[in-house]
């Protein structure tokens, strides 16, 4: 029944590539959870052999991409769902269809409404709009972004279109402060440094700024690349260093960045902003996992919170809520927007501090509040107050 059901899907799936309608084909949830591959992602692609499947193997540490015809490529998506991963989500312009593995090994099928247009980083007006442009971009090109020819490559459009919406939300923060030339940017957990380029690019090539900016990243083969990349880019006064937030040695921090910190290395960023009088910092958290374990919630509220998933949407919120009433109350004026929409990614809230002025009394009653918010979640703790209190 469950290989019935897998057919099933594969058959939609080629009936959707052959009339050209797949937006993306995303694999994930491993059977093995230590298995190095995390999830896969499949796409159309046009190069001169014609139209294939363009294959995205997502591994921890680097991306693996491979380019199958229709007829090779279906045995290995069955074989990746029948040994390897549970679910399976197929975008198309029509509809939307979720393949999950239940249970004990049941397989289900459900078919929606569309929930993915086509690229619109395809829309070739819509392009030149972009504040990182395309046009002879080598570090879009080393990292994959780009083809040979400065194309954008169809399968990389999200993150594309991450990179210039994180330009776009930053900007106005960034061009409202009075920084020096020479001024020092720090992003911390840099991964494949995506959004460090591109914030360098946008710095000093739009707004004509002379900033020293360092990634730091915890894996040496990013680190290597990273720097590869930067040289062959051009970008001088951009580098990249092995260490973690907590200890890494920086002369200086104007700018901190943090996006993706997990749990509580969020807060250990935050806090190295704070220490370090940053003018502006930059986060981007996930994995909510501190203070949802401290929830002890005794109020009315006890009958919404025994559902494990509000629960979890809940600590996320309180959170993040938490982290900027805690950024104010040390003298930073604090914005949480959406990063990039949840039809691309779905937990990408940013949080933006810009240092600010406060008074004792409003640093009192912001603190009350926090005290209060506590209480009523029955949270002992918030990992970044414990920092700031030290």
């Amino acid at each position: 029944m469950e290989n019935n059901q897998i057919t099933i899907f594969l058959n939609k799936l080629a009936a959707i590539v052959s009339r050209g309608e797949l937006v993306k084909l995303v694999i994930a949830k491993q059977r093995n959870p230590s298995s190095e591959l995390k999830s896969m992602i499949i796409s159309i692609v046009e190069i001169k052999a014609g139209k294939r499947l363009n294959f995205i193997y997502r591994y921890k540490t680097k991306d693996i991409t491979k380019n199958l015809a229709t007829e090779e490529a279906l045995p290995v998506i069955r074989k990746s769902l029948e040994e390897e991963f549970l679910n399976a989500e197929l975008f198309a312009t029509g509809e939307t269809v979720q393949l999950t593995t239940v249970g004990r090994g049941k397989v289900k099928i459900k078919t929606t409404k569309a929930m993915l247009k086509q690229p619109e980083a395809f829309v070739h007006d819509h392009v030149k709009e972009r504040l990182i442009a395309t046009e002879q971009n080598v570090y879009l090109r080393e990292l994959g972004i780009l083809n040979a020819g400065f194309e954008l490559r169809r399968e990389m459009s999200d993150k594309y279109h991450q990179i210039n919406r994180y330009i776009e939300l930053l900007s106005p923060a960034i061009r409202e402060l009075e920084l020096p030339d020479g001024f020092h940017v720090a992003d911390m957990g840099s991964g494949k440094g995506y959004l460090t380029f591109a914030l360098y690019d946008f710095l000093t090539s739009k707004l004509n700024k002379s900033p020293v900016m360092t990634g730091v990243e915890s894996r040496e083969d990013m680190v290597k690349l990273s720097n590869e990349v930067a040289i062959k880019a051009g970008f001088t006064n951009l580098s990249f260093t092995l260490g973690t937030i907590s200890e890494v040695q920086l002369e200086k921090i104007d700018i901190l960045i943090a996006l993706h910190a997990c749990d509580t290395a969020t807060d250990d960023a935050i806090f190295r902003g704070i220490s370090a009088g940053a003018s502006l910092i930059v986060c981007a958290p996930c994995c909510h996992k501190q203070v949802r374990k401290e929830f002890r919630v005794a109020s009315e509220m006890k009958a919404i919170m025994k559902h494990g998933i509000l629960e979890e949407r809940q600590a996320e919120i309180i959170t993040d809520g938490l982290r900027a009433m805690l950024m104010e109350s040390r003298g930073y004026r604090t914005t949480i927007m959406e990063f990039v929409s949840t039809e691309h990614t779905p937990k990408n809230l940013l949080i933006i501090g810009r240092k600010a002025k406060t008074t004792p009394a409003a640093k009192q009653k912001i603190l009350e509040n926090i005290r209060k918010i506590k209480e009523l979640f029955g949270i002992g703790h918030h990992h970044l107050e414990e920092l700031l209190n030290k």
